[in-house]
């Protein structure tokens, strides 16, 4: 095995990143954010089924539809897979989702492969193992790769477009077109890239002159065309119609979700790549404009945009991390061979990449097996084998409004959130002026004040019979612990009303 690794330094790489990403498929069920599962599995399953809950697309139910700024391209792709595993008689959910899971394992393969041979292009195979194992192993990426994150998605091809421009000596003017096409698919996969991919234009146009630049704009524009501009006008008769309705969305609510100070992703990145490590890597990458601007200007160009813009979540930097890693680390170890202080306290340095890999291993070895959000799929699973579920109450009047994943249920039933603002006499009353029937299952997210919670609704719905506690996972429940409003990953009990 050593001397392999010795003689393929890449495959044997790539073996331990599919094989670290293989437990992440295998165990790491249920779905990190709200979006990678409702704005994409949710969406493709209700379309296979004949249905449009989320009301994207006209039709008789929806005549008036108007775009609402969601990137059909990624959504649609699930909603063939789906198509292909129903014809060959696949249709459990969670067979599905562990095909899934897969398939982005594989796909984030790629990002390992040619980070390796970017970095190993613009410096040296040394550097190039390094990065690598840092994209194949780095604590949080095995479990997200799996996701169905937009954010995940559009790196491989961010990446492999940038080593077509890399790797174009020749400077032959097809593969800058090819190369714009490809990092072009990014955007119709996640529309804020185009910061980025915009900044590989300036770059090729500094770079490689005006006529390679033009053919990669070139590229860029007929991939959008092929992807997004092909389908908004099948859709909605007007190019671009989603991408203008997402921009016009994220600018009248730009401040109605996590709002942050600019510096919040220099601290996240600074704590996920794990200190002192993360400030050698941020320090290099400083200071790569000079030699690898390639990498440098189309991160720096996304990296600013979103930390300028008032909405901030932790996973929309996510595209650029791969990049930060390489320019950062191709520069840090250059500077680091020739400052003589760092030579000097090389001991230092050598004991702050151990305590990285042993404390990124320990969190490894933790998170990539980890569930998450996984007693709420659970809760689906456990009400799909009762054939006699028209609707369920779900209680949170603890807490807050949740959404419930019924692709697990694999029944459209209607559901009904019973919060302190919505109390269930409301929900009841208003039930029996519309004449729909009465749900007959009632989950309880917590066990807090159980009881006092119970008794709303078993005096306007009819008494309860208790049936079954789904217990979120330890991650889950870790999450909770530190915020328990940030993550509301409950405990949920589950009851069958009885009018008898």
């Amino acid at each position: 095995m050593k001397k392999y690794y010795q003689e393929n330094p890449l495959n044997a790489i790539l073996i331990m990143a599919f094989l670290v990403r293989l437990v992440a498929v295998i165990f790491s069920q249920g779905y990190g954010m709200s979006d990678d599962h409702f704005l994409i599995v949710e969406v493709a399953q209700s379309w296979l089924d004949g249905r449009d809950d989320s009301q994207w697309l006209p039709g008789p139910t929806n005549p008036n539809a108007a775009a609402t700024g969601h990137v059909l391209l990624y959504t649609g792709i699930h909603y063939y897979i789906f198509k292909i595993l129903a014809f060959i008689g696949i249709t459990e959910p969670n067979s599905k989702m562990l095909i899934l899971r897969l398939l982005h394992a594989l796909l984030s393969l790629i990002v390992v492969k040619y980070a390796f041979k970017i970095t190993e292009k613009l410096s040296n195979i040394t550097n190039a193992i390094s990065v690598a194992w840092m994209c194949a192993l780095l604590w949080f990426i095995p479990m997200l790769s799996v996701r169905n994150l937009v954010e995940m998605v559009c790196i491989p091809p961010l990446i492999y477009g940038t080593w077509l421009i890399v790797n174009n000596d020749k400077k032959a003017v097809l593969q800058f077109l090819f190369a714009g096409f490809i990092a072009g698919l990014a955007f119709s996969i996640r529309f804020q890239t185009s910061t980025f991919i915009a900044g590989l234009g300036i770059v090729v146009w500094i770079q490689y002159k005006f006529k390679n630049a033009f053919f990669y704009g070139i590229g860029v524009i007929l991939s959008i065309l092929v992807f997004q501009v092909s389908v908004d006008m099948y859709i909605w008769g007007k190019p671009l119609a989603e991408f203008m309705a997402y921009s016009v969305y994220n600018v009248d609510n730009a401040y109605n979700y996590i709002v942050g100070n600019w510096y919040n992703y220099l601290l996240l990145i600074g704590g996920i790549i794990i200190p002192p490590v993360s400030l050698f890597i941020m320090y290099g990458f400083a200071l790569s404009w000079r030699k690898h601007l390639i990498i440098f200007l189309p991160a720096l160009l996304f990296f600013v945009f979103h930390s300028a813009f008032p909405n901030k979540q932790e996973r929309f930097i996510m595209p650029v991390v791969p990049f930060i890693i390489m320019a950062g680390l191709i520069t840090w170890n250059e500077i680091k061979e020739k400052n003589a202080y760092l030579i000097k306290h090389k001991k230092i340095v050598d004991n702050s990449w151990k305590f990285f890999w042993v404390l990124n291993t320990i969190v490894l070895i933790v998170l990539t097996p980890s569930s998450t959000k996984i007693s709420r799929v659970n809760a689906m699973n456990y009400l799909s084998h009762k054939t006699d579920v028209n609707s369920f109450i779900f209680e949170t009047s603890n807490s807050g409004t949740v959404l419930m994943p019924r692709y697990y249920l694999q029944k459209w039933v209607n559901y009904y959130n019973v919060t302190k603002e919505d109390p269930a006499e409301n929900l009841y009353n208003n039930l029996k002026k519309s004449n729909i029937d009465l749900p007959n299952y009632l989950i309880v997210g917590e066990a807090e004040k159980l009881v006092s919670r119970l008794a709303p609704c078993i005096k306007n719905f009819g008494k309860v019979e208790y049936l079954a506690t789904i217990d979120p996972s330890f991650l889950d429940r870790f999450m909770h612990w530190i915020n328990p409003f940030g993550n509301e990953n409950q405990t949920y009990y589950i009851y069958k009303f009885d009018r008898k």
